[in-house]
């Protein structure tokens, strides 16, 4: 497969992302690089719009708008983005129809504005068909928290891709400015380039070194989502994959509970690894006793017979890397650095 990350060459920051153009993303490029431009005939078109919980923080909503602009982006914002009802963006017919309006948008990028909660309502009423026909014209949607659940529901029911990836408030509005390899990956995916990404591992990886694993599905996303829909109409059944998972505010005894409920469910033992992303605010207590995301990260090894990976740049953080949901992927680990590879899509 092209372009695939050299071993042993990881951004000295720990991540980054690898496109067409044959060079990785990194904090520390000068800045013709890390704000890169490409020659493209038409500015790319993103489309804003809130299929989950209502927008909360309308400033960082618009700077998020304004940092799109200023980076050539050709914007158009959903015309109900900003609609509330109780805690979501809108009812339930709402938002439904704003997400069937991202699909008939023609915009190269359907952005979320923010994830929360609310997708779970509407995954029974979904124009799936219609969504598959957006993203076979061209259409890319991407997201991450909430929007797992319509990633696993759309994958399930048409098989299409998707990305995990930025959202509009929390990376482009963040207020100290979008992070050099979040934008540079979420141009490389608008761009239609993507073709890997890599980050720095640690040593409690050391032990696999030199794995590779070749031609399997990438999917997963938010753990306390992705549990939810176990037993659903909407879960996909993904044998010989690679799971990624995140989550945020939750502490370690309930993440591993949710894992426990996919280990038990038979879930994880058919993938071929699993990946962890960031597990934001996983904040232990007195009573834990020693009982951390490191001691539960250990003792799922001692369980599963498959590689456990850490440290995957993406989650409720400022650096995150995009990844197509449901594409056929290499992972691969060198010495101190583990990369997933899937090529021009």
């Amino acid at each position: 497969m092209p372009h695939t990350p050299a071993p042993g060459h990881a951004p000295h920051n720990g991540c980054g992302c690898t496109h067409g153009h044959s060079h990785s993303h990194e904090h520390g490029h000068d800045s013709s690089h890390s704000h890169h431009h490409h020659d493209h005939a038409r500015p790319r078109s993103i489309y804003i719009y809130s299929p989950s919980g209502a927008v909360q923080d309308r400033a960082a909503f618009r700077r998020g708008l304004r940092r799109l602009g200023q980076a050539g982006f050709d914007v158009t914002v959903d015309e109900a983005a900003l609609a509330r009802h109780t805690r979501f963006a809108g009812t339930h017919a709402q938002r439904l129809a704003a997400i069937e309006r991202a699909a008939d948008s023609g915009a190269d990028l359907a952005l979320i504005s923010r994830g929360g909660y609310g997708l779970n309502h509407l995954l029974p009423d979904i124009d799936y068909p219609r969504l598959a026909a957006a993203i076979d014209r061209g259409t890319a949607f991407m997201g991450f928290s909430d929007f797992t659940a319509l990633q696993l529901a759309l994958w399930q029911r048409t098989g299409r891709i998707t990305w995990a990836g930025a959202s509009l408030g929390a990376d482009w509005g963040a207020p100290e400015g979008v992070d050099e390899i979040t934008q540079a990956c979420f141009e490389d995916v608008a761009l239609g380039v993507g073709e890997g990404t890599g980050w720095r591992i640690g040593k409690d990886c050391a032990a696999y070194q030199g794995l590779h694993i070749d031609a399997a599905t990438l999917w997963g996303g938010n753990l306390c989502v992705l549990t939810s829909l176990v037993g659903t109409p909407w879960m996909p059944q993904i044998d010989g994959g690679i799971l990624f998972l995140e989550d945020v505010a939750e502490p370690p005894y309930r993440i591993e509970r949710m894992l426990m409920q996919l280990e038990q469910a038979g879930i994880l033992q058919r993938q071929r690894a699993i990946v962890l992303g960031q597990f934001t605010d996983a904040r232990v207590t007195a009573h834990d006793r020693g009982f951390n995301l490191a001691s539960l990260t250990a003792a799922l090894r001692q369980r599963l017979p498959i590689p456990v990976l850490t440290r995957l740049p993406f989650g409720h953080v400022r650096t995150k890397v995009c990844l197509p949901f449901g594409a056929t992927v290499q992972l691969g680990v060198t010495e101190r650095e583990a990369f997933i590879v899937w090529g021009h899509l």
